[in-house]
C-alpha cells in the first residue's frame, strides 16, 4: 500500500465518500487510488471553482465534508474564491493540494509555488504531509478540523513523493472534539436582558436557522416580544409553509438601517453583529443605531438548539406557548412581459415539495424571499462570500449530496460565465437541477453600485463597456446545450411558466433564460 492509498482509505474510514476533483499530474497516484476504492464517489470539474464550489454545496446539504483534489499552487489559487464562499458559509472541507516532492522543489519548475500561504487565508488549517507514513493521521486530522463546528476548511498538501512511497501504517479515525455549551450565566444574562424594556431583536444564522432551532426562537420571541431576523446572508434556510417565516437584514443599507433602527438591543445566535456588505460614503458601516447593545447567546461552534433550549426553560416559556408557523400562501400570480419579480412568484408557485433553492440572481431574484414564505418547504442556499460566481457549481455540490430532490437555481448571467464549466458536471453526472437564468446582458448590480458610493449617476462609454454584456450578447442557450444541458429562452411570463413546468416534472439538468 503506498501513501494515496493509505489517504483514500483514511478519508472512507471517517466517511468522507465524495471526491470533486481537478487533477493533475502530481496527483496521478492518488488518482490510482481512488481508482480502486469504488465506494469513494469521483466528480470532475472542469475549472477549480466548479470544484471547490461544489463542495459547498455538499457540505451545506450534506452536512459534511467533501474532499477537493486540486493540482498544486496554481489550481488551489484558481479555486480560492468559492473556498472563501464556504469559508463564510462555515461550510466543512477537505482540500487536497497536490505538490512536489521535497527534493524536487529547490529546482523551482514552473508550477512551484508557495501553497501554504496561498491557502492559509482561506483555511483554518494547513499542513503539508511530510512522508507517507504520515499521510493516515494527517488525513485524519484533517476531517476532526473540518467536521469540528461550526465547519471549517481544512487543506492538506500531499507532495507527490508522500503518494508514491510505500507504508504500513493503518487508516486513522479522526478523534471529533466534544461540543461547546453555553454558560448559565449566558443564558441568564439574555433572558434578563429579553425581559427588559424596550425594543429586542435576535438575530440568527447557521444551524440556528433549520426549523426545529427556529421553532425554539419562535418561542422565546412570543414569550417576550422580540422580533427574530436573520443574517443578510447565510449558508442554509429551511423555510416554506408549516415552517416559522423570519425576514433578512436586508442588503441595501438605508433600508437595513431603516429595519434596524429603534432597537434597544440585539440577541446573537450563531451570528454576527449587521454590518454593510461595502463601505458607502456617509453611511456608517454597522447597521445598528449607535446606542444598540450587542448581546451574544451562542457563538456558532455551540449547537443552537441547546442554547435556546436553555433560554426557553431560563424564560419559564409555558408549553401553551407554541412556535407561530406560516400558513399556506400562494404568491400573487404574473403575467405580462418577464421580470425579477414576477420569475419569482412563479418559481415560488411551482417548485416541488424539499426543493432546495441556490440563490446567486445577485439583483433579479431578491425578490424571492418574501413570496416564498408560505410555499412548498424547501431549503435556501445563498451567496455567502460575495465571490460571485458560486450558484452553477453550488447547484452541482447540492444535487451530489441529495439526489432525490429538486434543485432549483436562480443565477444571473453575469456571474454565470465566472463558473460556465459547472453546466457540464450537471450533464456528466446527470443532476436534477433546473437554472432559472437572468439575462440582462449586464452587470446590473454594478450599476446600481456606481450610483450607491457616489461615483456616478449614469455611466458613461467606457464605463458601460465595463459592466455591460451585449456585444456580442452571451446566446446561453446554445453555450448550455455546448455543455449537454437542454435550454429554452423564453420572453414572457406564460411561456415561462409552461417550460418551468415542464423542467419540474422531468429529472436531469435544464436551463431556462428568461430574457428581462
Amino acid at each position: 500500500m503506498n501513501g494515496a492509498d493509505l489517504l483514500c482509505d483514511t478519508l472512507l474510514a471517517n466517511g468522507v465518500d465524495m471526491c470533486l476533483a481537478n487533477p493533475g499530474t502530481s496527483e496521478m497516484h492518488f488518482v490510482a487510488a481512488l481508482d480502486r476504492k469504488p465506494q469513494m464517489r469521483c466528480v470532475l470539474g472542469l475549472f477549480e471553482g466548479v470544484v471547490t464550489g461544489a463542495a459547498d454545496g455538499y457540505a451545506r446539504m450534506a452536512d459534511k465534508p467533501a474532499a477537493t483534489l486540486l493540482h498544486l499552487g496554481p489550481g488551489l489559487a484558481n479555486g480560492l474564491a468559492n473556498i472563501h464562499n464556504a469559508r463564510r458559509a462555515f461550510s466543512p472541507m477537505i482540500n487536497i493540494v497536490g505538490d512536489h516532492p521535497d527534493h524536487h522543489v529547490p529546482f523551482d519548475a514552473p508550477l512551484t509555488s508557495d501553497i501554504t500561504s496561498l491557502a492559509t487565508p482561506m483555511s483554518y488549517w494547513v499542513h503539508r504531509i511530510g512522508s507517507a507514513d504520515q499521510v493516515g493521521a494527517s488525513a485524519a486530522k484533517a476531517v476532526e478540523i473540518a467536521s469540528g463546528p461550526p465547519g471549517r476548511i481544512a487543506t492538506l498538501v500531499l507532495p507527490a513523493d508522500a503518494a508514491w512511497n510505500e507504508t504500513h501504517a493503518a487508516p486513522t479515525v479522526a478523534v471529533m472534539p466534544a461540543p461547546q455549551t453555553v454558560s448559565d450565566e449566558q443564558v441568564r444574562t439574555v433572558a434578563d436582558a429579553l425581559r427588559a424594556p424596550g425594543k429586542s431583536a435576535i438575530l440568527l444564522s447557521g444551524k440556528a436557522l433549520r426549523a426545529n432551532a427556529l421553532e425554539l426562537a419562535s418561542r422565546v420571541a412570543q414569550a417576550t416580544g422580540a422580533t427574530l431576523l436573520a443574517q443578510q446572508s447565510n449558508g442554509r434556510m429551511e423555510r416554506g409553509a408549516g415552517r416559522v417565516a423570519i425576514g433578512r437584514v436586508p442588503y441595501v443599507v438605508d433600508a437595513a438601517l431603516a429595519m434596524l433602527a429603534g432597537y434597544t438591543r440585539i440577541i446573537l445566535v450563531g451570528s454576527k453583529a449587521p454590518v454593510a456588505f461595502f463601505a458607502y460614503p456617509g453611511k456608517p458601516s454597522s447597521m445598528l443605531p449607535p446606542d444598540c447593545q450587542i448581546i451574544e447567546l451562542a457563538p456558532n461552534t455551540v449547537n443552537p438548539m441547546e442554547a435556546l433550549g436553555q433560554l426557553v426553560e431560563r424564560l419559564q416559556v409555558p408549553a401553551s406557548v407554541k412556535p407561530q408557523l406560516h400558513g399556506k400562501a400562494a404568491p400573487a400570480p404574473a403575467e405580462g412581459a418577464l421580470s425579477g419579480d414576477n420569475i419569482c412568484r412563479m418559481v415560488a408557485a411551482q417548485m416541488p415539495e424539499g426543493a432546495i433553492i441556490v440563490d446567486e440572481s445577485v439583483t433579479s431574484g431578491r425578490d424571492f424571499f418574501i413570496p416564498s414564505y408560505g410555499v412548498a418547504q424547501h431549503d435556501y442556499l445563498q451567496l455567502t462570500g460575495g465571490a460571485i460566481g458560486e450558484g452553477l457549481p453550488m447547484s452541482a455540490g447540492a444535487a451530489l449530496a441529495c439526489p432525490n430532490r429538486k434543485v432549483i437555481t436562480l443565477q444571473a448571467d453575469g456571474s454565470a460565465m465566472y463558473t460556465v464549466q459547472a453546466l457540464w458536471t450537471h450533464a456528466r453526472e446527470n443532476l436534477d437541477i433546473t437554472v432559472v437564468l437572468f439575462s440582462n446582458r449586464r452587470y446590473n448590480i454594478l450599476r446600481n453600485e456606481l450610483k450607491s458610493v457616489g461615483a456616478t449617476a449614469e455611466p458613461g462609454l467606457n464605463a458601460r463597456r465595463m459592466l455591460d454584456l451585449d456585444q456580442p450578447a452571451i446566446d446561453w442557450v446554445t453555450l448550455a446545450r455546448g455543455m449537454g444541458v437542454e435550454g429554452v429562452q423564453v420572453t414572457d411570463c406564460a411561456r415561462f411558466a409552461d417550460v418551468l413546468g415542464a423542467a419540474l416534472k422531468r429529472r436531469g439538468p435544464f436551463l431556462i433564460e428568461c430574457m428581462i
